[in-house]
């Protein structure tokens, strides 16, 4: 196994799939797993890293369909209950007994959202910082909310803002751009949509198969989310950090958060979807601060309750 960050790397299973798992930072240090997104690998937390090893322990992995992990060929085993399975197995594999904190991005941040859900998540996940990626029932439960009170700005920005979506739900459909023109011109196509610098983008090397083989998160999961949306509930506290120019998923999408996930806070930073790669440092401090404030407020540093929102 190979990777082009620095620290250690090992295999992880969970029933048929192997997960492919990054180790960096201070082994004495709380453990902070970092969970990608679409069309990423760990990769995506090239520049995220550096900023948090010198405090904590720093485990990364490739999601199942992504990078060096196992590729399942069936739309079902993309379903979000096997994903939050994934992320599970890690927390056990490397933290057995003790809760890890979680940062995730885009649909890594959707797979964790499932995770700390599931009943007893606090045992494992002690908190989570969610950067561009909703929970999708929630999502349709605000979109239902906002349709019934006649209030549709919201739902139409983020229905507009995935668009894309929909053609991802065509078998087929998306194949041929994304292999062909997509994966060869990823650093450019992240200038135009995210104004992001391309000498900032290290695309992995399976970056083709990757963004085909993850169309089945989209399949898998959207239209039964959005059109038969659960009650999800959460005590594990959450930090949502948004990014205010993100033409993906917009700030709006998260107006009721606070319903499911009592113990919240909200950030803001200046940047795009890709703020992992643009605003590293950011969210490396942000991620950071929001662990140090649940760790206190654990041993009693602290007052207990939900911190207050702020903007960075």
């Amino acid at each position: 196994m190979t990777s082009s960050t620095s620290g250690t790397a090992r295999r992880i299973t969970n029933g048929s799939v192997d997960l492919a798992v990054f180790e960096d930072g201070n082994p004495a240090g709380e453990t902070m797993v970092l969970v990608h997104g679409w069309p990423d690998t760990h990769e995506l937390w090239s520049r995220v890293v550096p900023f948090l090893t010198e405090r904590f322990r720093v485990v990364s992995y490739d999601s199942r369909g992504a990078g060096e992990s196992t590729v399942p060929t069936r739309v079902e085993d993309y379903r979000l209950p096997a994903l939050a399975s994934d992320l599970f197995a890690v927390i056990d594999a490397v933290s057995p007994g003790r809760p890890v904190h979680v940062l995730a991005h885009d649909w890594g941040s959707v797979e964790a959202w499932e995770a700390v859900c599931e009943p007893g998540a606090r045992t494992r996940i002690a908190s989570f910082t969610s950067v561009s990626g909703p929970n999708l029932d929630h999502l349709g439960k605000w979109m239902r909310r906002r349709i019934s009170d006649r209030s549709f700005g919201g739902p139409l920005a983020q229905a507009v803002a995935s668009g894309y979506t929909v053609l991802f739900q065509i078998p087929g459909l998306a194949t041929l751009p994304l292999r062909l023109w997509f994966s060869r011109h990823w650093p450019a196509f992240l200038k135009f949509f995210d104004r992001l610098d391309p000498a900032l983008v290290r695309p992995a090397p399976t970056l083709a198969d990757d963004m085909v083989n993850g169309l089945k998160l989209y399949r898998a999961n959207i239209r039964t989310s959005l059109f038969k949306p659960r009650e999800r509930y959460t005590d594990v506290p959450v930090q949502l950090i948004l990014n205010e120019n993100d033409k993906a998923v917009r700030p709006v999408g998260y107006e009721d958060t606070e319903k499911w996930a009592p113990d919240l806070r909200r950030r803001g930073v200046d940047a795009g979807h890709w703020s992992p790669i643009s605003h590293a440092e950011d969210i490396a401090q942000l991620a950071a601060e929001f662990v140090l404030d649940v760790e206190d407020r654990q041993w009693g540093n602290a007052p207990d309750g939900p911190s207050e929102s702020a903007s960075a």
